[in-house]
Order: C-alpha cells, then structure tokens, then sequence
C-alpha cells in the first residue's frame, strides 16, 4: 500500500516575463545607436546572447524538475532533484501530520522548495502548485515540511486507510479547515 504523487512547477506566466525581457534586451543591444555587430559580438564572445539565453535555460530546468513524494507503512520519501535527493522520514519521526492551507507568496515567499518568511528556518516548504492545501508534518526535532497536493482526495482517503491499518497516531483525520 503506497501512495505516490509527482508535481512540477507550472510557471507559465515566467516565460511572458523573459520574452518582454528579451525584446528589451535585444532592441538596446541590436538597435541602440546602430547596434553592436558582428565583430562586436565576436569581441564580447557573444555574451550578450549568452545573457539572454541562460534565464531561459534556469526557467528551463526548475520547470522541468519533479517532485516525487511516497507515503507508505515505513513513513514518507521525497526527492527534488538537485535540492533534495531522496529523503526519508519514519513515522517515528512524525509528531503531527495534517493538511492545512497555506499562501505561497505571504508565508514562503514563492513556489518551489522555500522556506518560512521571517526567519523561521526550521519551516520548509514544496508548494508546486496553485491550489493552496497542503500536507502540513510537524517533526520530533520542532522542523516543520510542507507538501502541496494536486490529489488532495486521494491523499486522505490513503492516510485514513493507513491510520486504520497501521495505527499511526501521528496521522490526524480531522480534515476541518486550520
């Protein structure tokens, strides 16, 4: 018995940003004064090109990259490959576990894998999309992890059916608004 869910970041609005960047860019470069040419472009090794095209590249990959998050009888396995490379919490480690909202602008300051605002550094969060539930995990040593939910439904009928089978105290059922 496993669940298994899989998010990507869905920024699509961060490639309307690079194109105006672009156009901007490009119109000062090109078209400024007679633009640069050829050999200017040579003799700058082509790094205004380089400088256009690398935020493409860094949207790109943090687009593309997923995080796969497992929830079974032993206890919760994430990975966010380059951030965080297959990591294990046991249920012993669990001293709370609950769905909450949360906002990912005002208490993380974004999308992808974040910490709390405000200094408090023991609060992770991966928030890859826009639906504002997540599973909230309060951990033994005071750490705090977020995980966003695309399969919300899904997730708490498992976790139901796993405190039921498993008897994990840990596991609160209670899925009234907090």
């Amino acid at each position: 018995m496993e669940f298994e869910e899989k998010q990507h970041i869905k920024l699509w609005w961060l490639y309307i940003l690079l194109g105006v960047e672009t156009i901007i860019v490009c119109s000062i470069i090109f078209l400024d004064k007679g633009g640069m040419s050829w050999q200017d472009l040579k003799e700058a090794y082509f790094l205004p090109i380089f400088a256009i095209l690398i935020p493409y590249a860094i949207v790109y990959v943090l687009t593309k990259n997923t995080m796969t998050l497992k929830i079974n009888q032993s206890g919760i396995n994430y990975s966010y490959w380059p951030f965080a490379k297959n990591k294990n919490i046991s249920w012993t480690q669990v001293d709370k576990l609950y769905f909450r909202k949360y906002d990912a602008l005002g208490e993380y300051g974004g999308w992808g894998m974040r910490t709390r605002l405000w200094f408090k550094f023991r609060d992770k969060a991966y928030i890859f999309n826009d639906n504002n539930l997540g599973l909230q995990l309060e951990l033994s040593d005071n750490k705090k992890v977020l995980f966003s939910t695309s399969k919300l439904e899904e997730l708490t009928l498992f976790l139901i059916n796993l405190k039921r089978i498993n008897n994990i105290g840990a596991i609160e059922t209670d899925v009234r608004e907090r």
